[in-house]
């Protein structure tokens, strides 16, 4: 019987396409570990077969609906992983941006304004499509004043990874000049076409969270209290805030977003095809409010 020490050295060298159907079982991340392991590894983890194990099953259809397609150059499968990875590609006329999970190679999804459906996004007194270098996409849309705020975006289910649970985020910017939004909360629901979905309340103002923490509330003279009669920051948030809805967090990319709401992708079967709705709705209010610019909603894979 064969000791420890053969089993693993027998197993350094096994063939390299033996390698890669073992490391196709793990995670990119611990294939680019593997290559340290020795040469057999390390051209194991660099091999076509291995990474395009890792690609979704329908990577080459979805290229194919990109209009950069053609320019999309690439040596390995790896680099393609990648640059999926790092550079979303834009899909469907620019409707839709299209980008792989580093970590787990999931499939990704930005809807743009154009791919969304928004209450008066053709009135130019309330909206207005613009553009900025730093977007993903070539319009974005830009909120001037309205008293009714209505934005909506769907996707086919089939259409991401299966067996995954996802988030979506609507991804924005406020101007110097934005209103409305201090202190209104804005509902946010996400569901199955169809049914009401899970709702919450959330603020887009991107400021709220800074003023909450940092608000400084008079107390009672006392001992307990001079520092904040002496209008000193209170350090401890309010009893009342853990009642307010969740604030925007910035992004790597300098743009903000707020969670909308996570749902189970769940099998791949071909009865598995629902189709998922994503809303942002300020309707109660009746306040006017603007200065919003919507950049789209993104789908990912829940961290």
């Amino acid at each position: 019987m064969a000791t420890e020490t053969e089993a693993v050295g027998s197993f350094y060298v096994l063939p390299e396409d033996c390698i890669a159907s073992v490391l196709s079982f793990t995670s990119p991340s611990d294939a680019c570990r593997s290559s340290l392991v020795s040469t057999n590894f390390r051209s194991a983890a660099e091999s076509d077969a291995l990474w395009k194990s890792f690609l979704p099953p329908q990577y080459q259809s979805i290229i194919s609906r990109s209009a950069d397609s053609s320019s999309l150059a690439f040596s390995s499968k790896k680099e393609l992983y990648l640059r999926l990875c790092d550079h979303p590609l834009l899909i469907d006329d620019g409707r839709k941006s299209f980008s792989l999970e580093r970590r787990s190679g999931k499939i990704c999804y930005m809807l743009s304004p154009k791919d969304l459906a928004i209450v008066w996004m053709e009135a130019p007194c309330y909206w207005r499509r613009t553009c900025l270098p730093e977007a993903r996409f070539p319009e974005v849309a830009e909120l001037l004043s309205v008293c009714w705020l209505e934005i909506r975006g769907k996707i086919n289910t089939r259409m991401l990874s299966p067996a995954t649970l996802y988030t979506s985020y609507l991804v924005f910017k406020v101007t110097a000049g934005s209103f409305g939004f201090e202190n209104q909360p804005v509902e946010v629901a996400v569901g199955v076409v169809g049914s009401e979905g899970h709702k919450r309340s959330v603020f887009l103002d991107a400021e709220r969270g800074r003023r909450l923490r940092y608000q400084i509330v008079p107390r009672g003279v006392g001992l307990f209290n001079r520092n904040r009669m002496m209008g000193f920051q209170a350090p401890q948030p309010r009893e009342e805030e853990e009642e307010d809805g969740e604030c925007p967090k910035e992004r790597g990319d300098g743009w903000l977003e707020i969670e909308l709401g996570e749902f189970f992708n769940g099998g791949d079967d071909d009865d598995d095809d629902g189709e998922m709705e994503m809303s942002v709705l300020e309707v109660k209010g009746g306040n006017w409010k603007g200065g919003l610019i919507v950049q789209g909603i993104e789908i990912r894979p829940k961290e």
